[in-house]
């Protein structure tokens, strides 16, 4: 074990602060990451504050972060694909039982067994795992990913989470060229929607309350900018999309949206409203329409996201922040108050 500094909430009121967690030595099979840039997801606030105590509660000391992108500077005898020096990347997901069938498809994220990056038991250490809000982490050599060398460290941080996420569900539900893409809320998860869906050739149309979000729509990659809250023009576009990816979080009109899928249209849900959202059973029966919901992606295709974005140099538009200010960045969280993602710069964590 060795000594690492960082960051950790010691209670669900208390602010975050420095301190020092223990990290394992490297076994054969794992990477050690100098951490130099980790995102900050909304999921960190709302698990640092005990928000999903009946699903997932927090075990505190708790250190919060799985977008994390750094340089490896040591690896396990059996680690063949990493060597010391090389960008690399962790997400949401440090381990899992490589065995179910979930694993044997590529899709870890459902594994029974999953280990998540952070407030999850360790079966390492018998304490919980300690997320990216420090100097370094150690992880299995399967749950660690190349970052290309052309993309910007901080902006490409929030891919691990807000960038699997929203490009997963579009490679499942087949967004391609020619292909009419909704994208509902433009936050820290929609404007990456946004960016993926123009890269995969669709024709994207982002629905929004804020007018003034139209400009920056257009900029980040729409044809077209929907203001939800005006009828004509959400009747304008009425069974006439291929796909939609509801990105937001606060309660709506589900149903509205799902009046403008056409016949075999999916609405695919990323953000996670706390009440049940209600649903016209005629409004999927009618056109054969489904309703989804989708987590993260698997390891495989969070390698080929990430490589899609050295393609097509995509990361996440963000604001860099010392380790100091994550607190603020908190407040603000909750005041939508970020375009679109903070992403921390952690040699501040050496200050």
């Amino acid at each position: 074990m060795y000594q690492a500094k960082a960051y950790s909430a010691a209670s669900a009121t208390a602010a975050l602060g420095g301190t020092t967690i223990q990290r394992r030595e490297p076994t054969d099979q794992d990477v050690q990451i100098e951490i130099l840039f980790c995102g900050v997801c909304h999921s960190d606030l709302h698990q640092v504050r005990n928000e999903w105590s009946e699903v997932m509660p927090t075990v505190y000391p708790c250190v919060p972060g799985h977008e994390i992108v750094g340089r490896v500077t040591k690896v396990g005898a059996a680690v063949k694909k990493f060597k010391a020096g090389d960008l690399a990347a962790v997400g949401c997901m440090v381990d899992s039982d490589g065995t179910c069938p979930h694993c044997r498809e590529g899709l870890e994220q459902f594994c029974p067994n999953v280990t998540l990056t952070y407030n999850f038991p360790d079966k390492h250490t018998g304490a919980v795992t300690y997320g990216g809000y420090s100097e370094s982490v150690v992880v299995n050599q399967r749950f660690v990913l190349h970052v290309p060398k052309n993309l910007d460290l901080a902006g490409a941080a929030p891919l691990l989470c807000a960038g699997i996420t929203t490009y997963s569900p579009m490679r499942h539900w087949n967004v391609t060229k020619g292909k009419k893409v909704g994208v509902v809320g433009l936050g820290g998860l929609g404007h990456m929607g946004v960016k993926f869906a123009h890269a995969l050739g669709a024709h994207v149309v982002v629905f929004t309350t804020s007018p003034g979000k139209k400009d920056d729509a257009l900029r980040l990659g729409a044809d077209e900018v929907v203001i939800s809250r005006h009828s004509n023009e959400m009747a304008a576009h009425a069974s006439s999309f291929d796909f939609i990816l509801d990105a937001v979080s606060a309660d709506h009109d589900i149903a509205a949206y799902i009046n403008l899928l056409k016949r075999d249209g999916n609405l695919t849900l990323v953000g996670a409203p706390q009440k049940p959202l209600a649903v016209s059973a005629f409004g999927l029966i009618m056109a054969r329409r489904s309703l989804s919901g989708s987590a993260i992606g698997g390891i495989a295709e969070t390698q080929e996201m990430l490589d899609f974005c050295g393609q097509h140099q995509i990361t996440s538009d963000v604001e860099i922040i010392p380790i100091q200010k994550i607190n603020e960045a908190y407040d603000r969280l909750l005041k939508s108050d970020v375009k679109y993602r903070f992403s921390i710069d952690m040699a501040s964590l050496k200050a």
